[in-house]
């Protein structure tokens, strides 16, 4: 994910937020939780996870700093950010803040003068390929397993999203401590299906994430589908085991069909292996 992660969200208040579009950052409250402060400013949760890597959704500390993506930066699922330099703002505090080094950030913009940023300026800044969204590698290599998460009772089994795919990364933590979701390769089927019965909340596309469906299950349960091609659903709409939602897109890196799948319990991410059957 990000997360990685995704969007279901409680609410949030006390921050003075509004929008989404100016960048800054937000000091962490008692209560706060990441998907809450990403519905007040207006952010997609997966959007504000990826430009705060370093920080766990679901081990955030009261007085932390959370940065706010703005209308001109981009966080994408791999490849290069682009930043707006902040005030107060050094190079080696973005690079630390991404996790790279000066010196990638400094050869990735040419003419830029280190000790000259200015407010607002745009930074292409580099990161390692260990943090994207839609690895090529595969599970094993790529994450390390996040500690499991109390469900529930009595809930499960749930069924796989797709038909005789292959997962491709595991959920769990990348080299930079960065919650990833799992990421699962489609077969013959590129079909992503409903994992349990569930009401459609979301249906729609997002930046870097092509098409998207949340699904909203008993007990305080949510599942997401990212990165497809063309939806098969609508908000709202009841939908049982096997259902199809959506058709999942072709990585044109990769030529795989890879679809993110996502499970939360109350917003916040837990492991899917911990639910299938």
């Amino acid at each position: 994910m990000t997360l990685l992660v995704f969007l279901l969200l409680a609410g949030c208040a006390g921050h003075g937020m509004s929008g989404g579009g100016e960048a800054g950052y937000i000091t962490v409250q008692r209560g706060d939780t990441m998907s809450a402060i990403a519905r007040q400013a207006g952010i997609p949760l997966l959007r504000l996870q990826r430009f705060n890597p370093g920080i766990r959704a679901n081990d955030m500390r009261i007085g932390q700093q959370l940065m706010l993506p703005g209308r001109n930066e981009r966080a994408p699922g791999s490849g290069q950010y682009r930043y707006s330099v902040r005030s107060g703002d050094t190079l080696n505090r973005i690079a630390s803040h991404f996790g790279t080094s000066s010196s990638r950030i400094t050869a990735a913009n040419r003419g830029l003068a280190p000790n000259r940023l200015r407010i607002g300026q745009l930074l292409t800044v580099p990161v390692g390929s260990a943090s994207a969204s839609r690895s090529t590698g595969t599970a094993g290599a790529r994450t390390t397993p996040a500690p499991a998460r109390a469900l529930p009772s009595g809930v499960g089994p749930w069924s796989w999203p797709l038909r005789g795919a292959q997962v491709q990364r595991e959920f769990g933590m990348d080299s930079r401590n960065a919650l990833q979701p799992m990421l699962i390769s489609a077969g013959n089927d590129h079909t992503a299906r409903a994992a349990a019965p569930g009401t459609v909340r979301f249906a729609g596309t997002m930046r870097q994430l092509g098409g998207v469906v949340i699904v909203h299950h008993d007990k305080n349960l949510q599942s997401v589908y990212a990165q497809c091609d063309s939806i098969n659903v609508s908000n709202g709409q009841h939908v049982s085991t096997g259902t199809p939602v959506c058709e999942v897109r072709r990585d044109s890196g990769t030529g795989r069909h890879d679809l993110l799948f996502d499970t939360r319990n109350a917003g916040r991410p837990f492991n899917p292996r911990q639910i299938m059957r």
